[in-house]
């Protein structure tokens, strides 16, 4: 599915999208196209990709790191006109629960506005698969984040229906070490004898790796036939 492809990740800075960039490097993509506005974010991960070359030169792809903000229309059609990419990973997004809760605004620009211009440029240029990578918050949401990340789903899937775009999206649970992921909360909280700030005595949470959780990802765009959310 993925062999060949020109394959463009945004939010390529981020625990997730950065991990998305390096498990590319198994299936023998074209070309990496890692979108982010956060520029140490990105010489991160350009940092990583060269050690990776350094270590298997014959089998890295092209890649190019573009510092853009996916609220910039015109910015992101330039990237679509110069890199045509076939496969669009959507990652950028605002996901700190807490913070959102007085940033409403900026949820909505960075998370909803963002990801329409991702899906109108993915349907305008011709892409052949999009995967917006969601959060279960998005089930009955109780806080600004899940509900603009529902809202997302939602304009996901209107470009399935009415666009015919390739369209599926991703919820995750916890991720472990994430960014926006409780659990350097919970280990700063232990440190300091606690107490551990849980919503719920008897609450139950499971999580999946950073890794386990990028290629669950990469394996939904594979099996999608279109409008699925996973």
């Amino acid at each position: 599915f993925i062999e060949g492809k020109v394959v463009m990740v945004t939010g390529a800075g981020g625990s997730i999208g950065s991990e998305i960039c390096r498990q590319l490097l198994k299936f023998n993509v074209e070309k990496i196209i890692a979108v982010g506005r956060g520029e140490n974010s990105i010489y991160n991960l350009m940092k990583d990709m060269d050690e990776y070359r350094r270590l298997m030169p014959d089998r890295m792809p092209a890649t190019c790191y573009r510092i853009t903000d996916v609220r910039d229309r015109r910015m992101m059609e330039r990237l679509f006109i110069d890199e045509k990419p076939d496969i669009v990973f959507h990652a950028a997004a605002h996901k700190h629960v807490p913070l959102m809760e007085w940033n409403e605004c900026e949820a909505l620009q960075n998370n909803l506005v963002g990801t329409d211009n991702v899906l109108s440029l993915s349907s305008e240029y011709g892409v052949e698969k999009f995967i917006l990578v969601s959060t279960d918050k998005a089930v009955r949401p109780t806080n600004v984040m899940g509900a603009t990340k529902r809202m997302c789903e939602l304009v996901t899937s209107y470009y399935h229906t009415e666009k015919k775009l390739n369209t599926a999206a991703v919820r995750f649970g916890n991720v472990l070490g994430s960014r926006g992921s409780v659990i350097p909360l919970f280990m700063e909280q232990i440190e300091k004898g606690g107490p551990v700030t849980v919503t719920h005595p008897d609450v139950t949470r499971f999580f999946m790796s950073i890794p386990e959780a990028s290629l669950l990802v990469i394996n939904s765009a594979a099996i999608s036939g279109g409008g699925e959310t996973f």
